[in-house]
């Protein structure tokens, strides 16, 4: 499994402004919802869940909050920079400015562990992101998980964006 198998067109956000860990969740629900056509509270119930085990920060400025959903078909991610990092009770007690969705189908246990290895692996690589890259300035593409975002938009017939990135801003 390939990051590319799960980040939709519009799953790269640059940007994304969320004031504290609670309202970047209830901000990446209502996003992944839209493009599910699933209820946000479906997906936030589960994810809210995932955080009451533990943060899924893990540590490097990295989150990746991940979820068992009911009625979803498949996995399916979200790569986001937030505008700002926030507090999110990471392994290493860093705040966080890149978040990775990470949402697979209820019924499908065996998909959210390769999945969720998948992105682990990724972050774990040099430039992986985090808040390294954005030492590197805020308009610098998400390193590996930016590449692999692009993989899934060329597979899906969209090109990168005019200024050669795959991310869309944060509206």
């Amino acid at each position: 499994m390939e990051v590319a198998d799960f980040i939709a067109p519009e799953g790269a956000i640059n940007g994304l402004g969320a004031r504290d860990k609670r309202q970047a969740l209830e901000e990446l629900s209502r996003r992944a919802a839209a493009v599910l056509g699933l209820d946000s509270a479906a997906i936030l119930a589960p994810l809210l869940a995932r955080e009451e085990l533990g943060s899924t920060g893990m540590g490097r400025g990295i989150a990746i909050p991940h979820a068992r959903v009911p009625g979803l078909a498949r996995p399916f991610g979200l790569l986001v920079r937030l505008a700002r990092a926030i507090d999110f009770a990471a392994i290493d007690e860093r705040p966080v400015d890149l978040v990775c969705l990470l949402l697979t189908p209820a019924t499908a246990a065996a998909a959210h562990l390769p999945a969720l290895a998948c992105l682990s692996r990724r972050l774990r690589e040099p430039g992986g992101g985090g808040a390294a890259a954005e030492r590197q300035g805020p308009g610098r593409p998400l390193c590996h998980l930016q590449r692999a975002a692009r993989v899934a938009l060329a597979r899906n017939g969209c090109g990168p964006s005019a200024n050669g990135r795959a991310t869309r801003e944060a509206q």
